[in-house]
């Protein structure tokens, strides 16, 4: 048995993601994938447009043998602790060997020196004062990684795929994980391309998203308008200091969310008038829905405290009979309730999963109801 974890949303599951699990397989040699995948809310600040259980279920019909979730307080973070959340997991499993994921380089010593370079950035002057002159965070890194290294690692954090590698990487490097990085070159669209191959057409997530909602006609799609209102209705009630409790609100954003949030009408002038140079759409999103769901910083420092098990195969009941002879660090299980009682960190974690999930049924034309976290089957495939 040799195992392979990928790190993913599916949102939806579509061609390329097929593509990667086949060529994991082929080209590592893996008998078993594992696949961390995001439950309802994704890592752009948005609602996942399918419910997770239906994820899974397309997931395991398509190559993937085994979907753990990674937690809502991680899949709604940065592409730092999203990877860290997702690698903490992994290893706790103790089984895998490789982690695969895409890039636009396709190269992984590349993607390792990219790695390295990106931490001791960190550490510099040029980081720190880019960032104290309002540059935003990708910003400030990329001009600090400039000062110091060659074009070619310059050039890997440009894309955008490359620097969630990147911090897959890292995530492995200061956990001392054993798990191997590979990566496949991403084949097809970009977030806003749509490309033609010789053999197949490979269109990217967002689109495939706005068409989806377009013609959603029977309402069984997600969408985070629905819940415009009452994301406005919340952060009016908050505070500046209640908005800075949310993971990865600081240095004045706070400040712009709380002004912006009593100055807007609607969900698109809150992201607007909140916006700046320094801080990236994509970071104003998720502290606005972090801030919406009650997810706080210290849901991020607890890293995950479980290994919860959405759906599995015949093959991911050979890899759980391997777990049973050589257990996780981590409590592991399909249901949420039994996890729950395992620590009061674990019950933390799990109260979040499931508000979450109550709030997101609201995300639909006609309304989901509360405690599916609690009666929802885990997805099993023959």
């Amino acid at each position: 048995m040799k195992i392979a974890a990928i790190i993913a949303e599916y949102n939806p599951f579509h061609d390329g993601h097929r593509y990667h699990i086949e060529q994991t397989k082929l080209l590592t040699g893996a008998t078993h994938v594992i696949a961390v995948m995001s439950g309802n809310f994704t890592q752009r600040g948005d609602v996942a447009i399918v419910p997770k259980h239906g994820r899974v279920r397309t997931a395991l019909q398509n190559g993937i043998d085994l979907v753990i979730e990674l937690p809502v307080a991680f899949s709604l973070s940065s592409a730092e602790q999203f990877a860290t959340g997702a690698v903490t997991i992994l290893d706790a499993l103790g089984c895998v060997e490789t982690l695969s994921f895409g890039s636009e380089c396709g190269d992984v010593e590349l993607l390792k020196e990219a790695a390295g370079a990106v931490h001791y950035a960190q550490t510099t002057d040029e980081f720190f004062n880019a960032m104290k002159n309002g540059k935003s965070y990708p910003a400030a890194l990329q001009s600090a990684v400039e000062t110091y290294y060659t074009d070619d690692v310059v050039e890997v954090l440009t894309g955008a795929n490359n620097t969630l590698a990147v911090e897959y990487i890292k995530a492995l490097n200061e956990s001392g994980s054993k798990i191997e990085p590979f990566t496949l070159k991403r084949i097809g669209a970009g977030h806003d391309e749509h490309i033609e191959t010789s053999q197949e057409e490979y269109i990217c997530a967002s689109q495939i998203r706005k068409s989806m909602l377009e013609n959603d006609s029977d309402g069984e799609y997600a969408d985070i308008m629905r819940l415009e209102t009452a994301i406005l209705a919340k952060l009016r009630t908050l505070s500046a200091k209640e908005i800075k409790k949310a993971p990865n609100v600081g240095g004045g954003l706070e400040n712009r969310i709380f002004s912006a949030a009593r100055a807007a009408r609607s969900l698109s002038e809150l992201y607007f008038l909140a916006k700046t140079k320094r801080y990236t759409l994509a970071r104003i999103r998720r502290a606005i829905l972090c801030c919406f769901l009650g997810i706080a910083q210290v849901d991020v420092k607890l890293k995950p405290q479980y290994v919860r098990i959405l759906g599995l195969n015949g093959k991911g009941k050979e890899i759980l009979a391997l777990l049973r002879e050589n257990p996780s660090s981590l409590p592991i299980d399909t249901s949420l309730a039994t996890l729950a009682k395992k620590s009061d960190e674990c019950k933390r974690q799990a109260v979040l999963e499931d508000r979450c999930t109550n709030i997101y049924g609201l995300a639909f034309r006609k309304n989901l109801v509360c405690g599916k976290e609690f009666t929802e089957k885990v997805v099993v495939s023959e």
